[in-house]
């Protein structure tokens, strides 16, 4: 009769790292964490993930240290991630990398921007540490698996990761966490390769709208690098024009060219389904239906197991959030808190996700929000289909900033003094919360945490309320 709960998260930039941090430490004062067995993620929240799991009990300790030390790397400057020093530590990287095909380098930038990361050598499969007594919940981390030639719309398939293993969901195959990247061929581990640092593989977790904000953001400062390391030897020839010629294909000037011009958002890695051939019923495989969404069906000789590499891509091209995971029926997931973070619609990613897995079959409730409810949205809303026991109960929490204005904690209003503490904009084009916001203030950080800290603690009723009628639901059922 014990409900399964699971926390599914969108994509958001920094924005998403830091709400994340603010949602769980709200989760921890209600004493709900323990509860959660399942925490999905994509793009900007994987971070806030991958860097929780890096102590073995992260959801047994306060969260205020964790948060502090994310408040320390967010307030400060980013510049110093593109020093000369730093870049010529990203080539010797790449140098050293056994990988050939994924792009190291944007992994690197982003995890100096984000997380600071250049001398952390944590990988994904070391995340166990932290499952190893059950003591945390189960971390997923969800992207798609694309087709270069074919829109998003026309070939996806999703990939989950997690600390024990790594697969698709369409195909039902998995390989171990620590093998990918490595060369398989029938199944067969034809070449190991080192596992990759998880710095390096949440860049191609993350947004492609914050990879291109990010472009223009480091465009300046890394020419100006250039030109300041090389004006001594420009300056001796006073008489000629301040021309810069760059062979983009050298050296640390090639890396800064993948970064600023590429298709940032594909990461290539070898196909742990090479050599496979589908049996010759697939199209009857039940799992296989499931998530049978691509034009390329009914073609085997054209599906991923004929590939020699996989290319991987955020999420958020298609819609953002990490539901599929949790919809694997022996995961037999009974509410989900959706923590949204995504800009636009703050509806949008919830609406698309039903649409969608209404339309594959897989039970999941209908959402029907007027114009009026979408325009002053409150903070939490609980969505339940009845009528199929099979769907979860999705309790929603929208990215918004309603009775925090007036309250500072549940039930305690705020002085005149404490309204501007309240004043939280999170959904303006001037809010600093933007996609493209890579630095806050640290009264920018502060009121994010204690604005989605607050909007979970205020809202305890409706989560009981959502545990109860499953509670309600298995005991109906067991009579």
């Amino acid at each position: 009769q014990v409900p399964v709960v699971a926390v599914m998260t969108t994509g958001g930039g920094t924005r998403a790292l830091t709400s994340l941090l603010g949602n769980l430490l709200g989760l921890q004062k209600l004493g709900l964490l323990d509860v959660i067995s399942y925490i999905t993620g994509s793009s900007g929240s994987t971070w806030t993930l991958s860097h929780l799991y890096q102590s073995t009990d992260w959801s047994h300790k306060d969260l205020s240290r964790q948060i502090g030390e994310v408040r320390r790397h967010m307030t400060k400057c980013k510049l110093s991630c593109f020093s000369l020093e730093s870049l010529k530590y990203l080539f010797c990287c790449n140098l050293a990398s056994p990988y050939t095909v994924p792009r190291r380098s944007l992994g690197f930038v982003l995890s100096l921007f984000l997380v600071n990361s250049q001398k952390n050598n944590h990988k994904l499969s070391d995340e166990r540490q932290a499952l190893s007594q059950g003591q945390n919940p189960l971390p997923i981390y969800m992207i798609l698996n694309i087709k270069e030639d074919y829109s998003l719309s026309e070939f996806k398939e999703w990939v989950e990761f997690t600390p024990y293993e790594v697969g698709f969901l369409k195909y039902g195959a998995f390989i171990r966490a620590e093998d990918f990247g490595s060369e398989f061929f029938m199944g067969r581990l034809m070449k190991k390769l080192p596992e990759s640092r998880i710095c390096f593989m949440k860049g191609d977790m993350l947004h492609c709208e914050y990879l291109n904000c990010m472009r223009m953001y480091c465009v300046f400062n890394i020419i100006q690098t250039l030109h300041e390391g090389d004006e001594a030897s420009s300056s001796a020839c006073g008489h000629e024009q301040e021309t810069y010629l760059v062979n983009p294909e050298c050296g640390i000037m090639g890396i800064i060219r993948q970064v600023l011009s590429e298709r940032v958002m594909v990461s290539k890695f070898y196909n742990f389904l090479k050599g496979f051939q589908v049996h010759n019923e697939y199209l009857q495989s039940k799992s296989f239906c499931i998530w049978k969404d691509t034009v390329l069906e009914n073609f085997p000789n054209q599906l991923t197991e004929t590939e020699k590499y996989i290319c991987l891509a955020d999420t958020a091209g298609y819609i953002d959030i990490s539901y599929p995971p949790l919809m694997r029926p022996e995961r037999k997931v009974d509410v989900v808190l959706h923590l949204n973070y995504s800009s636009g619609s703050q509806t949008s990613p919830l609406e698309e996700a039903s649409k969608y897995f209404l339309k594959q079959g897989i039970p999941f409730p209908k959402i029907h929000m007027s114009e009026e409810e979408k325009n002053n949205l409150k903070e939490c809303y609980i969505f339940e289909d009845t009528e199929t026991p099979e769907a979860p109960i999705v309790v929603f929490f929208p990215l918004v900033n309603d009775t925090f204005r007036i309250y500072k904690e549940p039930g305690v209003e705020r002085s005149l003094a404490e309204m501007a503490q309240g004043k939280v904009d999170v959904s303006s084009i001037f809010s600093p919360y933007c996609i493209n916001s890579f630095t806050y203030t640290e009264d920018e950080f502060d009121k994010l945490i204690e604005l989605t800290s607050y909007n979970i603690q205020n809202n305890k009723n409706l989560i009981l309320q959502a545990l109860n009628s499953v509670i309600e639901q298995k005991r109906e059922h067991k009579r």
